[in-house]
């Protein structure tokens, strides 16, 4: 990391006026009709150019009504991205975290995705409005919504999930060709993780 990608500049009590904190809500299928699912950037981020206000984000997901969130940003970014508290600071403002970390570009292991998921659907099973946020709010967050999608709908391609959240977030959203695959397999990789799982459980119950 070069010197100039860590501004160490004591900048946090300048005036601020940063835009509002822009959450793009992810429409769902008719059972999820009246849960609301919202993707967004990093709160509170400071780096380069961006220069967001933490207490002011968390203020604005409050007032969305934000019960739960599920960071997927790496304990060294948010050091990187000057929020190296945020989620002490999420839940002392009564924000349920999920705190699932995925390197920057990657994907995670068909397990790792199977328990975000399946928090995910609690969630909005238990009619909880959620956020879901990586640094920028297209690679990872995306992919997550994409599974979640695919999970939900056995009639949607993944193609079409890809282009659910790219006319989301933008033709950004889904940024590696590691994800882009992650989400072709998909559906093959959790049957397979799912029978490995099945296959154990009954030798042990045996």
């Amino acid at each position: 990391m070069q010197a100039s990608d860590f501004d160490s500049s004591e900048e946090d009590t300048a005036d601020e006026a940063p835009s509002p904190l822009s959450i793009s809500w992810l429409p769902l299928p008719p059972v999820y009709s009246s849960v609301f699912l919202g993707l967004c950037s990093l709160p509170g981020c400071r780096f380069k150019d961006v220069r967001r206000n933490l207490q002011k984000d968390i203020e604005e997901l409050k007032a969305y009504g934000t019960q739960d969130i599920f960071v997927l940003c790496t304990r060294g970014e948010l050091v990187k991205y000057r929020v190296p508290n945020l989620i002490d600071a999420y839940q002392q403002h009564g924000i349920c975290v999920h705190h699932h970390p995925i390197p920057d570009g990657d994907a995670p292991d068909v397990d790792k995705c199977c328990k975000i998921l399946e928090e995910l659907r609690s969630c909005l099973e238990s009619n909880r409005k959620t956020i879901i946020h990586c640094y920028g709010g297209l690679g990872r967050s995306c992919l997550v919504a994409a599974c979640l999608l695919l999970q939900l709908l056995d009639a949607l391609a993944p193609q079409q999930a890809i282009d659910s959240v790219r006319n989301l977030r933008g033709p950004g959203a889904i940024q590696t060709i590691k994800q882009y695959n992650f989400l072709h397999d998909f559906r093959e990789n959790i049957a397979a993780h799912l029978a490995t799982k099945d296959t154990v459980l009954r030798s042990v119950s045996r």
